[in-house]
């Protein structure tokens, strides 16, 4: 069977990898003429034309993986030249820093980086490119925008995390001898689908997952009917939503199978909390609406229901510390997580993982930050990643359905850790399983959704 998660390396985790093997620190060259062969194999293999290589190499062991390298890459008949002097190469062999780089690339680093990106040669990266930090993904200055990245051992923490990730082009992960070992970042695979509950002989609608979606006032109904499909395509056995009043009628006309009920103001909390009596997970949030009222009833339903909860949308403006037994999933994306931490989004876009850290540490939850490299974060926990959405996903609605598979997921009994992160994967999937990317909409995802459940690849995926 094969595993649900892959790790993630940080510069720590790799260097006691290294540290582990057999007559380290004797043993170092023999890595590094691993290391550096594979390099040159496979930059061979993706560049069959290239006859020349500037070989960038910096003072450290990733400089020296780039020497073995050209040396590889010499004995093969090219020209390889050690070199910071770019024109007239076929591919540029970036080797400058390692795992082991941090912070700001001093002044003539950053230039010599510089000259690298507005060369016309594509670029390959040894082990990671030049100016990301391994541990983290994060960017303080000058980095190279590879075409390929050729890592050793396991993916790093920052090919997985942006903005690290928007540089590494295709990665590429080269075995040079080392044991596996538990990372305490982690990168969620396919597989982690098969360890969601499917429905039983004995199972009744009520067993296989009763799930209740709290929102969708006028002019947004969409977002809560979108929400409550999704939780029956993630094979949720029953589903109530409730939205105001106002929205009911809307809301019957574009959703068939959830039980609907309405709500006013006045008596929201009371019908809302009745309706959760037979549920098994709360969805609360989309298209809910922002004024003092709905982040009153966010909070008064937060306390009351007791049951795992997905939070997300508009239930997660103006949130404030809760007091809950049950288990939370936050799905923010970054300009909401911004908000929740008091500081700005382009702050949480350059600093993704330890923003998800801190959102799960302050509120006591699951924080779901959503974005091309979702990360799932518990308090105390390492995260877990999430990439393997197609771009297609960035388009209004596509974060309703995600909510509404957590909330399906954790009606079934999953933990809230890993009904975020399966639920991302489904996500996903079903993405890359819908009949096309371009103009992908979010409603496209329902239909894909018990796909990706039943794992089938896209070469399985819907015709149009």
């Amino acid at each position: 069977m094969a595993e649900p998660f892959e790790p993630l390396y940080s510069a720590d985790e790799m260097r006691a990898a290294e540290e582990r093997y057999p007559a380290y620190p004797d043993s170092v060259p023999e890595l590094m003429e691993r290391a550096g062969a594979a390099m040159a194999r496979e930059v061979m293999l993706t560049f069959p034309a290239a006859r020349s290589f500037a070989c960038v190499c910096g003072g450290g062991s990733n400089g020296g993986d780039g020497r073995v390298a050209a040396r590889v890459l010499r004995e093969a008949g090219h020209v390889a030249d050690e070199t910071a002097e770019l024109d007239g190469y076929d591919v540029v062999v970036d080797a400058l820093f390692g795992t082991g780089f941090r912070g700001l690339p001093r002044p003539d680093a950053a230039e010599l980086i510089e000259r690298m990106n507005a060369a016309p040669a594509p670029i390959v990266s040894v082990d990671l490119p030049s100016g990301v930090d391994a541990s983290t993904g994060e960017i303080a200055g000058a980095v190279v925008d590879a075409d390929l990245t050729v890592t050793f051992h396991a993916a790093k923490v920052g090919l997985a995390v942006a903005p690290g990730r928007f540089h590494a082009g295709r990665v590429v992960v080269a075995d040079i001898g080392l044991a596996a070992a538990p990372t305490v970042h982690r990168r969620a695979a396919p597989a982690l689908l098969s360890i969601v509950p499917r429905r039983g002989p004995r199972d009744t609608k009520y067993s296989s997952g009763s799930v209740l979606v709290v929102g969708g006032q006028p002019g947004m109904t969409g977002a809560a009917c979108l929400t409550a499909m999704a939780a029956l395509r993630a094979d949720a056995g029953y589903v109530t939503l409730a939205v105001p009043e106002s929205a009911l009628a809307a809301a019957e006309v574009l959703s068939l199978e959830p039980v609907k009920i309405g709500w006013s103001d006045a008596d929201a909390a009371e019908t809302i909390v009745r309706a959760a009596e037979r549920a098994n997970a709360l969805a609360l949030g989309p298209g809910l609406g922002r004024g003092g009222q709905r982040q009153a009833l966010v909070r008064e339903l937060l306390e009351r229901v007791q049951l795992p909860a997905v939070v997300d949308a508009d239930a997660l403006f103006g949130l404030e510390l809760f007091d809950r037994t049950a288990p939370t999933v936050l799905t923010p994306h970054a300009g909401e997580l911004a908000r929740l931490l008091e500081t700005d989004s382009d702050w949480v876009r350059a600093h993704r993982l330890a923003a998800a850290q801190q959102a799960a540490e302050r509120f006591g939850a699951v924080v779901l930050l959503k974005g091309a490299d979702t990360i799932v974060a518990a308090p105390g926990e390492g995260v877990v990643v999430c990439d393997l959405g197609p771009p297609s996903l960035a388009t209004a609605g596509t974060g309703d359905v995600l909510t509404g598979v957590v909330a399906a997921f954790l009606a079934k009994g999953l933990s809230p850790i890993r009904a975020a992160a399966a639920a991302s994967v489904a996500h996903g999937q079903a993405a890359a399983l819908a009949r096309h990317r371009a103009g992908l909409v979010a409603s496209d995802l329902l239909a894909a959704l018990p796909m990706a459940l039943d794992g089938l690849s896209s070469d399985q995926k819907l015709s149009s």
